[in-house]
């Protein structure tokens, strides 16, 4: 068995007596460049959105008019009289809130942890802060990608399941993934999960 963490009770409970191949705790709930990403991205999203509500509500909060057209029709917003620029505040708005929830969610996926995975030859168990979600190796697809050295890497399993994401030139399938982020002996655990995704295929052999 590669691994030896004190499992926590109720995730020992579950195993019973089921052979154990793996038993890892992961530091990460994802790989960190995802949460990279999403933060980058935030930060980018949330700049390019403050330049236009600079640029829009600016002179009003200096004091002055602003003069806009809506419907073709000449507007303008003073101090004392805001109610022109409600609906375009809103939105820009929406899209601040966007960058802020972005940069968030960023954020917290680089500090939460990953929790515990058990493997064993029929599934691989979950357990994290009490619950535990428990996956057949049948699930999953095959596609593997791993990363990092032996003392510290990250494992992404591709599963059969997924949803469908409507992006510029068409719709496109994107799988669920299950991350095992920053545990040792990644290489070797990486092998067992292949093995077992292998050996539960339930696609029929031409």
């Amino acid at each position: 068995m590669i691994g030896d963490p004190i499992l926590p009770d109720s995730l020992v409970s579950n195993i019973g007596n089921e052979p154990i191949d793996f038993s890892v705790k992961a530091r990460r709930a994802q790989p960190l460049r995802n949460s990279l990403g999403l933060l980058i991205f935030g930060i980018v999203w949330l700049a390019f959105t403050s330049l236009f509500v600079i640029a829009f509500l600016g002179p009003l909060f200096q004091g002055r008019e602003v003069h806009f057209e809506a419907n073709h029709v000449p507007v303008v917003a003073s101090p004392d009289n805001l109610k022109p620029v409600t609906m375009p505040s809103i939105i820009l708005g929406i899209f601040v809130l966007v960058g802020v929830l972005m940069m968030v969610g960023g954020l917290v996926g680089m500090f939460k942890k990953g929790g515990y995975f058990v493997g064993t030859p029929k599934r691989i168990v979950h357990f994290f802060r009490g619950t535990i979600r428990s996956i057949d190796w049948e699930q999953f697809s095959g596609d593997i990608e791993v990363s990092g050295n032996p003392a510290k890497g990250s494992i992404t399993l591709g599963m059969r399941t997924g949803r469908m994401v409507s992006r510029k030139g068409g719709d496109r399938y994107v799988p669920d993934t299950l991350y095992i982020s920053e545990i040792q002996d990644v290489f070797n655990v990486e092998k067992i999960c292949r093995q077992r995704i292998k050996e539960n295929d339930p696609t029929p052999v031409i």
